[in-house]
């Protein structure tokens, strides 16, 4: 799997959750879901480390990560970003061998 290949099947799952329930998924909407599951992936780290009331489940916080990287690259579409590119020159770089 690839990250544009990935991007794009998360777009066309988002689609049709978009058009089951009559979502308008603007930049701001996609901003605002990616925190709403930071929050989620952060209750679960927190149940998981014995910090916060409730069932610790590592499912659950696997989960509540493929909804952060799902919605961050909604956001990424939305807001016209290339995040291939983005990594290639914020991270990736690192790894090249130094001249």
């Amino acid at each position: 799997m690839n990250l544009k290949d990935l991007q794009a099947d998360v777009l066309r799952i988002s689609d049709i959750y978009a058009a089951e329930h009559n979502i308008d998924r603007d930049r701001d909407w996609a901003l605002l879901k990616l925190q709403e599951e930071l929050g989620e992936l952060t209750k679960e780290h927190l149940n998981l480390s014995g910090r916060a009331r409730g069932e610790a489940n590592p499912q659950a916080q696997a989960d509540e990560a493929a909804d952060v990287l799902g919605m961050l690259l909604i956001y990424c579409e939305r807001a016209g970003i290339d995040i291939e590119s983005a990594m290639e020159r914020k991270w990736l770089q690192w790894l090249k061998p130094k001249t």
